[in-house]
C-alpha cells in the first residue's frame, strides 16, 4: 500500500478520535527514517497540547491500529502537537496562519529567489501572498510552493 493512501486511511479512523478528545487532526504522516517507520498524527487546540492530550488520541487509536491492522509491517505511533513552526499544507493551515511570519520554498526560483520570508497577508484557497520586510507584496500559487511553514524568531 503506497503511503499517501496509508496516511489518508489513518486520517480516517484518527478524526473522530482526536475531535472526541477536544482537538483538531492537523496532520497524519507515514515515512521512513533509517530503518524505521513512523505514523505521526499531529494534533492541535487553541490552548495548546498536553501529554494527556496526545495520551487521550495514542491509546484508543493504537487498539483500532492494532484491530484493523491497516499498516503491513512494524512501526511506531507518535502522537503529537505540531510546535511553535508548523508546515502548511492544508487550506486550514493557511487561514489560521494570516498574520504570522511565514517561510515559503518555492520548486522553482522566482526572480531568482527559492526561499521568501515575510508575513501571510491573504490566502484564497489558491494563492498565497506574503508581505516581505521591504513591504513588497509577492504572490505564489500553491503548485509554486515546494514547502511552507510558520517561523518563529526570537
Amino acid at each position: 500500500m503506497a503511503k499517501q493512501s496509508i496516511s489518508d486511511m489513518v486520517w480516517s479512523m484518527a478524526l473522530p478520535i482526536v475531535e472526541e478528545a477536544g482537538c483538531e487532526l492537523v496532520d497524519v504522516e507515514f515515512l521512513k527514517e533509517g530503518s524505521d517507520w513512523f505514523l505521526r498524527i499531529i494534533i492541535d487546540k487553541d490552548e495548546g497540547v498536553s501529554h494527556e492530550d496526545c495520551e487521550r488520541v495514542s491509546q484508543p487509536l493504537n487498539k483500532i491500529l492494532d484491530e484493523r491492522d491497516p499498516i503491513p509491517h512494524p512501526f511506531y505511533l507518535e502522537v503529537s502537537s505540531p510546535g511553535l513552526e508548523r508546515r502548511l499544507n492544508r487550506p486550514r493551515d493557511y487561514e489560521r496562519s494570516l498574520g504570522k511570519l511565514v517561510e515559503i520554498r518555492l520548486f522553482k526560483a522566482v526572480d531568482g529567489v527559492k526561499r521568501y520570508e515575510g508575513h501571510l497577508d491573504s490566502f484564497d484557497g489558491k494563492e498565497v501572498s506574503i508581505r516581505l520586510d521591504s513591504d513588497e507584496l509577492k504572490t505564489f500559487s500553491l503548485d509554486q510552493i515546494s514547502k511552507a511553514k510558520t517561523i518563529v524568531k526570537f
